[in-house]
């Protein structure tokens, strides 16, 4: 059953969900945290029997949407008074299966926060292997899964005009676009997923999303957006008989090719200054490292582009292989676990596969024609919050010191960032440190190891005095030459500035650098 995007029913199922206390905390509350984590591992146990007994709608419908088990007629009839069970099957959510409404779909609470505020939506999705109680569909819609939640929390807050959302699923990097743009294109291969998108949208109220089928940019030929984001379907698959196909995760290319061609194509449908934003899986292959590899596709781009490319993690083959089995719901232990393993391993041993790599991909298109940026680094260390503010934080702030001489970076003063911490390690009985770590509470949690002079300079940025002048105090404290001492911190100030760990006193005025 594919859903329907009636915005009456849709009006009249919002309303219902409202009244019924539908929300996150709510249904969390109802059932417990241990029964909500519970839920998240396929595990529907403990949350029915915190609700046992209960026909309250708010139980209904947790029941219905969230579990994805079929409820009495009457009860459902009970909980939604405005849309009713024939809205229900209209919409594509349900359909009458003797005496109990039987859901065709998911419907949960998404809630989260953001600099504009506090949202719940609710977000439908086709049902999961514990509703279905089977492997998924190979043209099954996901709902808001992890992927989803880091892309979304990557996403640059600033405001813009235009946003494209490339394979957009169920839509939610469109709902969150739409928050600070003023319209979103949002497309995908699956018309299954662009009727699941347009009926999120309406139901949680949200216009300016314009669905268009078709793959990459295929629908937007010689258009250009403020914006591009992407949670591409990057999954490395092979292609071969037997293998699953699931169109949420692959793209139908071989390899990396997916995320390759999104990097090398992106750049003519941005606007100068526009900034494309995506997760991906990239391939190390033969004494080739996968980074590298995405280096290559930056420069082979028709467009020049300004790059950051943070790698989050590695996995060899055979782990690889088996994440993305497990995740297909073929169990350990069985004759096709087995074959998908070996088909897996046997479609990297022909690419000479030894690592593949996940992480974020950020792309600017620079104003000025000419990039100025290009980061490509590994950063596994635990993040905590969304990410977005500091990456447009760090964008900011390398456009600034990409606009300064170093006389000019010598004249700012600068501050220490709240969240910087600075640890000393010392040898018992010496009285000198042998190392000394600048940390980050916030942003990627960096941390750097640093020498007296650049820990004295830190210590010492409290926004009342230049860089140059504090430097020449240390290097006399030090005992050292001035000049010296000023090449070798002035490029790592700039580091702790792109991190954050250190920010302009008073704002800086660029020459429009990116």
């Amino acid at each position: 059953m594919l859903p329907t995007a009636d915005p009456a029913l849709s009006r009249a199922l919002a309303a219902d969900l409202a009244a019924a206390g539908f929300d996150s905390d709510t249904i969390r509350a109802a059932w417990g945290a241990a029964a909500d984590t519970a839920i998240v591992r396929g595990l529907r146990g403990p949350a029915l029997r915190a609700l046992d007994g209960r026909r309250d709608p708010l139980a209904v419908l947790a029941r219905l949407f969230v579990l994805g088990m079929p409820q009495p007629t009457a009860d459902v009839a009970a909980a939604l008074p405005a849309c009713g069970t024939n809205g229900l099957a209209r919409l594509g959510l349900a359909e009458a299966s003797a005496g109990d409404i039987a859901p065709t779909a998911l419907l949960r609470p998404q809630a989260f926060a953001d600099e504009a505020g506090s949202v719940e939506w609710w977000i439908a999705s086709d049902l999961d292997e514990a509703a279905l109680g089977s492997a998924l569909p190979e043209d099954h819609v996901l709902g808001v899964g992890g992927a989803s939640l880091t892309l979304a929390g990557l996403l640059l807050p600033t405001p813009a005009a235009s946003v494209l959302d490339v394979g957009t699923g169920c839509g939610i990097q469109a709902l969150r676009a739409r928050r600070f743009c003023d319209a979103v294109v949002a497309t995908d291969v699956s018309e299954r997923a662009l009727r699941f998108a347009r009926l999120n949208a309406l139901l949680n109220g949200v216009d300016g999303i314009e669905t268009r089928a078709g793959s990459l940019f295929e629908p937007v030929a010689g258009e250009r957006f403020e914006r591009i984001v992407s949670n591409p379907p990057f999954v490395i698959t092979p292609r071969a008989a037997g293998v699953p196909a699931y169109e949420y995760r692959d793209g139908g290319l071989v390899g990396d090719a997916l995320v390759e061609a999104f990097v090398s194509e992106v750049g003519v449908h941005l606007e100068p200054g526009g900034v494309a934003q995506l997760l991906g899986n990239w391939e190390t292959r033969g004494d080739v490292d996968g980074l590298e590899r995405v280096r290559s596709w930056v420069a082979g781009s028709a467009v020049p582009l300004d790059a950051w490319v943070i790698e989050r993690e590695t996995l060899e083959p055979l782990e690889y292989a088996e994440l993305w089995i497990r995740d297909g719901a073929t169990l350990p232990g069985t004759p096709a676990y087995a074959r998908l393993v070996d088909a897996w391993l046997d479609d990297f041993a022909q690419r000479d596969v030894s690592r593949i790599g996940f992480g974020y991909v950020l792309l600017r298109r620079p104003v000025g024609g000419e990039p100025t940026l290009g980061r490509f680094e590994r950063l596994p260390q635990p993040v905590r919050g969304e990410l977005g503010p500091h990456l447009a934080d760090a964008l900011a702030a390398h456009d600034v010191l990409a606009s300064m001489t170093d006389a000019e970076l010598a004249r700012a003063a600068l501050v220490v960032a709240g969240d910087v911490t600075e640890a000393r390690h010392h040898l018992p009985g010496a009285e000198a440190p042998t190392v000394i770590e600048l940390r980050q509470g916030g942003g990627f949690g960096r941390s750097f190891e640093v020498d007296p002079g650049l820990a004295a300079l830190v210590g010492a940025c409290d926004g009342d005095l230049g860089v140059g002048v504090l430097v020449d105090a240390i290097a006399e404290l030090l005992e050292v030459d001035a000049g010296a001492l000023r090449a070798d911190l002035l490029p790592r100030v700039r580091e702790l500035v792109f991190a954050g760990m250190l920010r302009f006193a008073e704002p800086v005025a660029t020459g429009g650098a990116g």
